[in-house]
């Protein structure tokens, strides 16, 4: 399987109908599209207006054709009058020769993703809008242990979530751009599952078995933080981030 993410912002007056328009103007569509397994839109817990188009695919090749088709960039084209626009503008003179700050558009980022391990053959279900939640787990790997991080999590963390109340599904995806990003999404039968499972210290325990595989700046970080008794953030850390799913829908 193949997930594509792409992320946006929305504006404000468009979120109450979010799922409205992302079922009727992308998902309706996307369900002729040969390949497409599952759309899904999923709006961020921390910032109201950030979401993210998530496409599940059987593989690379139909997510690439339904590209090359124009029918994602016509979606996108589509969507832009819900969007925000960029805190950054452009300067240019009108016919008036007078000048004019106008914002640019701000383009959705799209992030490729191949499949390598899962719960099972599933994807989500259509109960799943509205009311389920989804965890981002995004890490960067050292280039040779990606096999490893793979091998640990197909046979030990799969299993341990598994076992886990309220969690539905577990896919672990590494980049097709970012060859050295690996990102572990589950989803939740509620919030309130996925809470109790990193409260109750679980998560951190399955975040120990593959501590070894990120990457070399994470590691000098934390002999860093182990000679200095001293917590130091970097872009290497592990990112978690939390989501609900307000709208989707199984195609096959």
């Amino acid at each position: 399987m193949y997930m594509r993410l792409v992320h946006a912002k929305i504006k404000p007056e468009a979120l109450s109908v979010a799922s409205q328009l992302y079922n009727e103007r992308i998902a309706s569509r996307l369900q002729a599209v040969p390949g497409c397994l599952y759309a899904g839109l999923i709006l961020s817990e921390h910032h109201d207006d950030e979401c993210i188009s998530m496409t599940l695919w059987e593989d690379w090749e139909y997510a690439e054709s339904y590209v090359q088709s124009g029918l994602f960039r016509e979606l996108i084209t589509e969507a832009q009058p819900y969007l925000s626009d960029t805190s950054e503008w452009k300067v240019q003179l009108s016919r008036d020769l007078e000048l004019e700050y106008l914002p640019v558009a701000q383009e959705p980022v799209v992030k490729s993703y191949a499949m390598t391990a899962r719960t099972g053959s599933d994807v989500p279900t259509d109960e799943a809008g509205g009311r389920m939640y989804v965890r981002i787990v995004s890490v960067v790997v050292q280039p040779r242990k990606m096999g490893e991080l793979r091998k640990i999590y197909t046979e030990e963390i799969i299993p341990a979530l598994r076992g886990t109340k309220g969690c539905r599904y577990a896919y672990l995806t590494e980049g097709i751009e970012e060859t050295h990003e690996a990102i572990s999404v589950t989803i939740w039968n509620s919030k309130g599952d996925a809470d109790a499972y990193e409260e109750s210290g679980s998560f951190a325990v399955l975040l120990d078995k593959v501590r070894h595989t990120f990457s070399e700046v994470y590691q000098w970080k934390m002999a860093l933080e182990r000679e200095f008794s001293g917590e130091i953030v970097s872009s290497a850390d592990p990112a978690v981030k939390g989501y609900s799913i307000v709208a989707g829908k199984r195609f096959r």
